[in-house]
């Protein structure tokens, strides 16, 4: 009874952290890394005006959640958070997060050298949220390496920063590690969509699930799929348009994401007036989805599926025999999502996902053309030519 008791207490503790964390905020954030450019072969080139009118009409509604990054829009985005935000708004009226990625430390001098940037960049003395950026099993070893858990937890101690999370791209598995030998994090920050739900390779309900079991408030990114799942084929856009006539083909994508229990908020990114008064319109009094438009979104990412390049469903009969141990169904699942991205996206997040994988597997350019997985395959796929065409994308 004394242990049901004390658990209950820390349970109770955690729902007030979380009720803490994202408290009296609308569930949808300004994401700053797609805004509005003067020139769109420069992603530096940031329209300010546009985005002040953007940043403006997103506050005077309600909305409070900015997220920006260290490189984002070739490293002017946080200068532009600034300009756009800091420098016209009370520290009161908006929440802010960024994020500190590998790529860009090489000792622990590094870790302070770019937070102290970022302090004078955006002109805050402090941040609302900051995350450890793009975590896998890649950039885990170096923010091992380099403490840098350790570290945001100090930031946090000093009042710098006051919520603490990290960014994933990786497995459920994999998630679940860094969960266990972190479990001072706060809060996960996933990519989430219907279309990724149930991927094999980016896992986005597996991942959701192994933050809920550790209790931890997931913050949603990639909810369109940087817009593959705003040009959706005309099929799914007319079953959503004959359910809800006046609602947009991007707002079920993000109404799924936001309508998941542990979600507290969902990122999107806005480029242009027309995108953040669509976002507004129905997030501003949120509804989560009803059974029946969870059908219909479920049914939407059947019709999208049908149209993959590789017709793989899953099964990995392929892989008990396969003498190189590659993940063939995961990769293809990666390799459908990269030909479902529409090309004005930019940086996609299958390689990601695909290099990580080859920390554990072997890649698709190590088959040995044995044969054994296509005298398997229910499917009767080519899946040697098929794993060809996944080195050819990803290596």
């Amino acid at each position: 009874m004394v242990a049901e008791s004390y658990d209950l207490i820390c349970n109770k503790k955690q729902e007030d952290k979380e009720m803490e964390l994202f408290e009296n905020q609308k569930k949808l954030g300004f994401g700053l890394m797609r805004l509005p450019l003067l020139n769109p072969d420069d992603a530096g080139s940031i329209d300010i005006e546009q985005t002040k009118q953007m940043v403006d009409a997103f506050i005077r509604h309600g909305f409070t959640y900015f997220d920006t990054a260290w490189m984002y829009c070739s490293f002017q985005s946080e200068p532009t958070v600034k300009e756009v935000l800091v420098d016209r708004y009370p520290r009161d009226s908006y929440t802010l997060a960024t994020k500190l990625h590998a790529e860009f430390i090489k000792t622990k001098e590094d870790r302070d050298r770019i937070f102290q940037e970022q302090l004078k960049k955006t002109g805050v003395e402090y941040f609302d949220y900051y995350l450890i950026h793009d975590v896998g099993a890649d950039h885990y070893k170096i923010y091992q390496e380099l403490e840098c858990f350790e570290w945001l937890a100090e930031k946090k101690r000093q009042g710098l920063v006051k919520h603490i999370g990290f960014s994933f791209h990786d497995t459920a598995e994999f998630l679940d590690k860094v969960l266990t030998e972190h479990p001072d994090v706060e809060f996960v920050q996933l990519q989430l969509n219907y279309l990724d739900w149930d991927s094999e390779g980016v896992q986005s309900r597996l991942c959701y699930e192994t933050a809920e079991r550790h209790k931890k408030p997931v913050v949603v990114m990639e909810p369109v799929k940087g817009g593959t799942l705003a040009n959706v084929p005309e099929s799914v856009e007319q079953m959503f348009r004959e359910y809800h006539p006046d609602m947009s083909v991007p707002s079920w994508a993000i109404r799924f994401a936001a309508s998941q229990p542990n979600v507290k908020m969902v990122l999107s990114g806005m480029s242009n007036m027309e995108q953040i008064n669509d976002n507004m319109s129905f997030m501003q009094d949120f509804q989560p989805l009803n059974e029946e438009e969870k059908e219909i979104v479920f049914k939407a990412a059947e019709r999208i599926n049908r149209n993959i390049e590789i017709a793989c469903t899953g099964c990995s009969y392929c892989t008990d025999g396969c003498p190189q141990q590659i993940p063939i169904p995961r990769y293809f699942s990666l390799y459908n999502a990269e030909k479902q991205e529409v090309k004005e996206k930019g940086w996609t997040p299958q390689g990601t996902y695909y290099q990580r994988l080859t920390e554990n597997f072997s890649k698709a350019s190590d088959c040995v053309e044995c044969g054994q997985c296509e005298a398997v395959c229910p499917q009767h796929l080519n899946i040697i030519q098929e794993l060809k065409k996944v080195a050819a994308q990803f290596e």
